[in-house]
């Protein structure tokens, strides 16, 4: 390319291009040709197909293949994937699958692993509940020490009036050098509960009984016997339903035999899993991602059992070739009419497996994958809030950090 040539192409490339094009080593005509056309240019537009073939993850026998996300300006050369919000409210879609109170599935479409995975975390440690931090213990005869007592009371889920936890406020702790840093126990930064039990014989006993239970009162201890005693202003807050009180009242604490007493005062603080995971909210939070197959060449008769038997039930069906598809000339299914084929079904509750792949008549015959920006998300609640309402919460919190970041990065640039 002569200097004549690049004096009437390079006005035409954006200013930005043209002082980079003039800093860096003189290049061949062939690059300088390239950088100039690229930069003027239409952006390119890939076809549904390409766009659908780079959403699939490859899953193969030995190898998992098209793993990364590519859909970001620079990785494909002239075509603009720049993020856009009408393009994201177009694509993102929510699906629930469950809505039970302690169980939820559903489907997040559309988002970006790292978004999906911020959601799993935020679920896991940073949704505040409410647990036992401080064991007050004034009497403990009990063959259990203090300090395992104290830790298993602190593992008893606890629920009450959401709207109490949002008036509550942060405790807190003091730390090692500054014992008094800490934070003064008030009505709106501690609950303060009591369990206060002792074992006694049962005078209404039959005689030769010998089931504990029934040959003593208060002989097993259990989350029930805990009781809530607000103050200040927490009886507004924590009344009727919505009172403190652990999630399940038969978890067993300890077990006494007469003469043996446990009293103690228990004070409880809001908390993040991120602090420790007696402040969870959830037993598990997981996600996977949408199982995508594909019968490339028609499964038929004995095979076609066989191929089903490779996935979990209801993953793939049974059906009679038609007379229509039999009829068709080259779609292997000529002669065949009546006889079994293998469709699918529902790929939802497929495991990836890969068993059908360890078979040879399978080979070139069915492609298996997961679907990159589907995400099938499961989440157990250990009871202080329903399923649903944590991934609204979740939500909340991702909104709360990225305002928070806003913020901040607005103050750099002042």
């Amino acid at each position: 390319m002569t200097a004549l040539n690049l004096q009437k192409i390079l006005p035409l490339v954006p200013k930005k291009l043209s002082s980079a094009y003039f800093s860096i080593d003189p290049l061949s005509p062939q690059q300088s040709i390239y950088i100039v056309l690229s930069a003027t240019m239409a952006p390119l537009i890939p076809s549904q197909e390409e766009l659908d073939r780079r959403r699939i993850i490859g899953i193969n026998p030995e190898t998992v293949t098209n793993i990364p996300s590519t859909d970001f300006p620079g990785h494909w050369p002239g075509e603009s994937h720049e993020w856009n919000l009408e393009k994201f409210k177009d694509g993102f879609r929510v699906e629930f699958h469950r809505n039970d109170p302690f169980e939820s599935s559903f489907s997040l479409i559309g988002l970006d692993a790292s978004i999906a995975n911020a959601f799993r975390r935020i679920l896991m440690a940073e949704v505040p509940t409410l647990a036992i931090e401080y064991v007050f213990v004034h009497n403990n005869t009990s063959v259990i020490q203090d300090e395992v007592l104290a830790s298993r009371l602190g593992l008893i889920p606890l629920k009450g009036s959401v709207e109490g936890l949002n008036w509550m406020r942060w405790f807190k702790k003091p730390t090692e050098d500054d014992p008094e840093s800490g934070s003064t126990p008030a009505d709106y930064n501690t609950i303060v509960l009591r369990l206060d039990v002792e074992c006694t014989e049962n005078p209404n006993a039959a005689p030769g009984e010998d089931d504990p239970r029934k040959l003593y009162k208060n002989a097993h201890v259990y989350a029930k016997d805990i009781t809530f005693h607000p103050v200040g202003r927490q009886e507004q807050f924590f009344t009727g339903d919505g009172a403190i009180q652990p999630v399940n009242p038969d978890i067993l604490i300890a077990k006494l035999r007469p003469g043996q007493k446990i009293d103690m005062e228990l004070h409880c603080i809001k908390g993040i899993g991120a602090d420790h995971a007696k402040f969870s909210p959830v037993a598990t939070a997981t996600y996977r991602l949408m199982p995508d197959i594909k019968i490339l060449r028609p499964i038929i008769g004995e095979d076609a059992k066989k191929f089903a038997k490779c996935f979990p039930k209801g993953v793939i069906e049974l059906e009679p070739v038609t007379s229509r598809e039999a009829a068709q000339k080259g779609s292997e299914y000529e002669g065949r009419a009546g006889e079994m084929k293998a469709v699918v079904r529902d790929p939802f509750k497929d495991t990836v497996s890969r068993e059908c792949l360890r078979h040879e008549e399978f080979q070139g015959k069915v492609k298996l994958g997961r679907i990159r920006d589907h995400f099938i998300f499961n989440v157990e609640s250990t009871g202080q809030f329903e399923s649903d309402y944590l991934f609204l919460e979740s939500v909340k919190v991702l909104k709360l950090k990225c305002a928070r970041w806003k913020r901040g990065l607005a103050d750099l640039m002042r």
